[in-house]
């Protein structure tokens, strides 16, 4: 392959094609022992498995803390994880717009490759499409992942309960502010990198603490205020946190204050909202401090019976307003 950038043959189905996925995927993702060339991937598992899909269209597709590649990746893992089900294997597709760099493309597939490692997934299968000049921007990637429950039920989103305690893994908010900030140039007197980060083992560490963790979900668009209104309407409860124990770094409080934005609806790809009883809740806290993923983790709130479906935000003052799930997206093509 003497070419530097995608052209419509790479699409084409023929030898140019082939040359791409063996150049770029195959010396990349292939697994010892197994049968390339198939159009599907045969797993084996004697157990129950948690299936998830997405797709990502992020706008730059390299962002300080990460990329369309490993962002690809650790959602997808993320994603299995507020199941309860650790990742096993991973499907990956690319729509690649006609003149990207092949560079461009190599550098997201070694991204990708890292960081199937480090989640300790597997990328079994995939597929490869070309369009022509401005029917995309650059690249966009499909996946689809399957895991296997740690336990023999799966965490849900309906599973909060009156008495529960919320808690978060994390500063929150760095992932939207980090991209917003290299689309449009911003500069801010601290670096701000996006928390993408695979939470496997994260979850792993609450459910070895305890086996009521009773709802999880990872707020990625629409931030903790689209997450937190989820599980409360799923559940029927109402959730109330104490908005001045939601842990934002100080650079992106002052990024979003300088936007107009409100750290809660800002996306994450790092974090984890967990639900379990609130005599469990330290323990969990202390567990999942012990893995990196969970170092700055804190109790952020409670779950209430009613009024059911809402979420509260107690304020500094002592006041509470009502934290509504956005109509719309404060910073699209994060994700």
């Amino acid at each position: 392959m003497r070419e530097q950038s995608i052209l419509l043959a790479h699409g084409a189905g023929g030898k140019l094609m082939s040359d791409l996925i063996e150049r770029v995927f195959l010396s990349r993702f292939s697994r010892p022992g197994a049968k390339l060339g198939d159009d599907s991937a045969v797993l084996f598992a004697s157990n129950k498995l948690a299936f998830t899909t997405d797709a990502y269209v992020v706008e730059p597709l390299f962002f300080p803390g990460g990329d369309i590649g490993r962002l690809a990746v650790f959602g997808t893992v993320n994603d299995l994880a507020t199941a309860g089900a650790r990742a096993l294997w991973f499907s990956a597709s690319f729509i690649l717009e006609e003149g990207l760099e092949l560079a461009t493309l190599e550098a997201v597939a070694d991204s990708m490759a890292t960081a199937a490692k480090e989640a300790g997934v597997a990328v079994v299968t995939g597929d490869t499409k070309v369009v022509p000049r401005g029917a995309a921007d650059k690249m966009f990637i499909t996946t689809a992942g399957v895991g296997m429950l740690v336990r023999p039920w799966p965490v849900t989103g309906a599973g909060a309960r009156p008495g529960d305690a919320v808690i978060i893994n994390g500063p929150i908010a760095d992932h939207g502010i980090a991209v917003l900030s290299q689309r449009e140039g911003l500069r801010f007197e601290s670096d701000v990198k996006s928390d993408c980060a695979p939470l496997g083992r994260l979850v792993a560490a609450a459910m070895s603490a305890t086996d009521q963790v009773h709802a999880m979900r990872d707020p990625t668009r629409g931030g903790v205020a689209s997450a937190l209104n989820d599980l409360a309407a799923q559940s029927g409860v109402c959730i109330e946190i104490d908005e001045p124990a939601v842990p934002v770094r100080d650079s992106v409080r002052a990024a979003c204050e300088m936007l107009g934005f409100d750290p809660l609806y800002v996306a994450n790809e790092g974090k984890m909202i967990m639900i379990c009883p609130e005599p469990e809740a330290e323990k969990v806290v202390e567990a999942i401090r012990k893995v990196p993923e969970g170092a700055e983790a804190v109790i952020i709130g409670r779950v209430l019976p009613e009024p059911a479906g809402q979420v509260h935000a107690k304020t500094a003052l002592g006041t509470r307003r009502i934290i509504d799930k956005p109509v719309g997206e404060l910073t699209p093509r994060i994700c």
